[in-house]
């Protein structure tokens, strides 16, 4: 069973429809009580982060999702809920996240070292380049192109975390891991099969005892 921590700050209806599609059991969670019994967790987050942090502390999960991490239970971020994992963000104030991974979240410079602005967010198709493609959670997925929709992204001296990266004017961590962690700045969600796929083998770890999901 998977449980999707609702704080008040995710798309969930968009996951938990791409969970049905793929057979995989999950349950919403607005109190850490309600889905303390679960295998693994996805944490979607759209938003601020200085908002998202609060509403997390305002639910009682921020303890609760280091304790899991700590435990070594599968966690899964999901753009914003991707940038929280980090030790802290840039956005409207500097403001300290979970502090799970290495690294910041900064603002998109919008000017190229030619001088030239472009446009801030990033939002839309981008390919992914793959750093490690013996990685698992890769498993089937190729140097393919996925939805962003985001003005900040990590920076982060531990090039060990990255998995795939894309190019925005600067390198953009796609999809992070260390552990039982695994995150990613897109939504696999809205990134048609390699977004499917890529949810596919974080469920195959939560819930291999069900011989895979479905797709």
């Amino acid at each position: 069973m998977i449980g999707i921590i609702d704080y008040g700050m995710g798309n969930l209806f968009s996951v938990s429809k791409a969970l049905e599609r793929l057979g995989v059991p999950y349950k919403f969670g607005e109190r850490p009580g309600q889905i303390a019994d679960c295998d693994g967790y996805i944490l979607p987050g759209v938003g601020a982060f200085p908002d998202a942090v609060k509403a997390l502390q305002k639910h009682g999960f921020v303890e609760f999702i280091k304790e899991k991490a700590s435990e070594g239970v599968p966690l899964y971020g999901i753009c914003l809920g991707m940038q929280l994992l980090f030790e802290e963000s840039e956005e409207n104030q500097l403001t300290k996240g979970l502090g799970l991974l290495p690294g910041r979240i900064v603002r998109f410079p919008g000017i190229d070292e030619a001088g030239h602005s472009y446009k801030v967010p990033h939002m839309g198709w981008n390919r992914l380049d793959i750093k490690q493609k013996d990685h698992p959670l890769l498993e089937g997925i190729g140097n393919d192109y996925v939805y962003f929709v985001h003005s900040y992204y990590v920076y982060s001296n531990d090039k060990s975390i990255l998995l795939a990266t894309a190019d925005y004017q600067v390198e953009v961590p796609g999809i992070v891991g260390k552990g039982s962690l695994y995150a990613s700045q897109f939504h696999p969600e809205k990134s048609s099969k390699a977004g499917m796929q890529l949810l596919e083998n974080f469920c195959r770890k939560v819930v291999p005892a069900q011989g895979g999901v479905q797709a």
